[in-house]
């Protein structure tokens, strides 16, 4: 059987050079890592992983990230990701062609309060990051609900090999997309399933480095389903 540990880890501590996770939380100091805030060392099958608990959600390129629309420019529209750095995407990517300020409205295609899932296209933290919503599953969102974690807590409510989402979809019926900056979009069939859901998903985001969580939040559910008869 393989041998699994989680313990907390806090800054001063000696990790594994092996380590990964988070590089901007990662302090290499030649031959070992330390943690610079406080997270959890995960140690599944030999390898090590460090799990924050703290700190911003830092975009990098590649990322998928559900974003706010606060405001708009004139060919283009500002975006909170939930993170220091306020994002750009621009009508053109938006249109996947080239935007004619003439004929083309923003406030028609986006507006303030919208929320899209996005990918970051560029960002070296010298300027703000380019989103583009050109690709599958991206775009605005246009159904369900959409509630933000902290970001630090995405991988606890995914879980090892996506069984802790997966099983709060399983249960509630609802279809979960969690973004790594920290926001949950959330589709159910009914009031009740979505109200299940979230309550799921806060608890963990309370608890993410206790012991038995899985089983606990599974119990939440199937006591609240009763109480609810859903």
């Amino acid at each position: 059987m393989a041998r699994q540990e989680r313990r907390i880890v806090v800054p001063g501590d000696r990790l594994p050079p092996e380590t990964t996770g988070p590089e901007e939380y990662l302090v290499d100091n030649g031959g070992w890592k330390t943690p610079a805030i406080v997270g959890i060392l995960d140690v599944r099958d030999g390898k090590h992983v460090f799990i924050p608990l703290q700190g911003a959600y830092v975009p990098r390129k590649g990322d998928v990230v559900i974003g706010l629309i606060v405001s708009q420019g004139i060919v283009n529209w500002f975006v909170d990701i939930n993170s220091p750095y306020q994002a750009i995407l621009t009508a053109q990517d938006f249109l996947g062609r080239p935007f004619n300020p003439l004929t083309d409205d923003l406030s028609r295609l986006l507006r303030i309060g919208d929320y899209i899932k996005a990918r970051v296209e560029a960002f070296d933290r010298t300027r703000n990051p380019l989103l583009t919503v050109q690709g599958e599953d991206l775009g605005r969102i246009v159904e369900g609900r959409v509630i933000d974690v902290h970001p630090s807590r995405i991988p606890r409510i995914i879980g090892k090999k996506h069984s802790m989402i997966n099983m709060i979809s399983e249960e509630t019926g609802c279809k979960l997309y969690a973004a790594v900056n920290g926001r949950i979009h959330i589709v159910c069939p009914n009031p009740d399933s979505e109200a299940i859901a979230i309550m799921a998903i806060k608890k963990i985001e309370r608890e993410p480095h206790t012991v038995g969580l899985t089983e606990r939040v599974k119990r939440l559910i199937e006591e609240e389903k009763k109480v609810r008869g859903v």
